[in-house]
This record gives C-alpha cells, structure tokens and sequence, in this order.
C-alpha cells in the first residue's frame, strides 16, 4: 500500500473548473439560513452571499436549485440568516449535507421561532429578511436570491466560521 499526499478521487489538475477554484480562494463567512416552522421546516449553510447596506438594507446568496431551503423560501416569503461562528463547524457540515444528522440537522441545537423562521438559541448574531420574489433567477449552478432585511441582532463578536477552499479555516490569534 502506497501513502500519497494528494485526494484520491480528486478531479486531475488539468480538469478542473477554473472558476470554481478562484471563488474557492475567496472564501466567505458562513452562515445559516433557516425557513419555514414546525416539520415544515429548512435550512442550508450558505458562504456565497453579500449585505448590501442601505434603506432597505438586502442580502443576496447563492442557494443550491435542490435545496429545500429553496422551496420553503419561495412557499414562506421569509427566512433567518445566521452568522456561525468557530465553534458551530458540526452544524455547519450538517446543514451542508456533508455529515451526517440522524433524525435531520435540526436536532443538533436549540431552536427559537421567529416571525422570519427558526433560529438556533446559540446564534446571537442574525437577520430576518423577506424574499424579493422577482429576484429569483439561475446564475451558474446557483439560484441568486435576493431578500430585504427587515430585522438585525448583532451580539456577541466571535471569531467566525471561514470557509475557503472547500475546508474551514482556523481563526488565527
């Protein structure tokens, strides 16, 4: 058996999508956007998103055309978008889809409902934003979304969760 240094099911070097390797170096503060109420509920991590500051202030992000969040973001009109810090790397990936959650992501946290959605206790920094519905439209392998942010809690500043990539970076002290 040989040790090599590289991913064995890596795409070859010379196949690679350029353009997904350059949005990988850029990297991008995770989030948590969460929809919907009781069993109807959903969410996603996001690291593909802008807040553009203003009156109203909005937020744009790229969402996965699969994703549940997505339907019950167009069924409900609203969602909470939470900033994750360092330590919420777990629910992160379970949000992801890449680890996983048995009995779904939500039973990894405490939960508090909001007029805009669910929002885990933990996350004191969060917005409540209200879906553009003419804004929709696919961008690359992406949905773009554009919301009107409505609500605002800034709490507790904490080193953030970073993705870039494809792995978590740690916070530098």
């Amino acid at each position: 058996m040989t040790i090599h240094s590289e991913h064995p099911f890596d795409t070859p070097e010379g196949d690679r999508d350029q353009v997904r390797r350059l949005r990988g170096r850029i990297g991008g503060t995770v989030s948590l956007w969460t929809s919907g109420e009781g069993v109807d509920r959903a969410g996603l991590t996001v690291s593909s998103y802008l807040v553009a500051p203003g009156e109203p202030g909005r937020v744009v992000g790229l969402v996965h055309p699969d994703a549940d969040l997505l339907d019950q973001l167009v069924e409900t009109g609203t969602a909470v978008i939470a900033l994750l810090g360092a330590r919420d790397q777990r629910l992160a990936d379970a949000f992801a889809g890449t680890m996983p959650a048995p009995g779904g992501p939500f039973r990894l946290t405490e939960w508090v409902q909001t007029t805009w959605g669910p929002r885990a206790v933990a996350a004191t920094t969060w917005m409540g934003v209200r879906l553009d519905p003419g804004s929709r439209h696919d961008v690359g392998w992406s949905v773009l979304v554009e919301a009107e942010i409505e609500h605002v809690e800034v709490g507790v500043d904490e080193a953030p969760l970073v993705h870039r990539r494809g792995r978590y970076q740690r916070p530098s002290s």
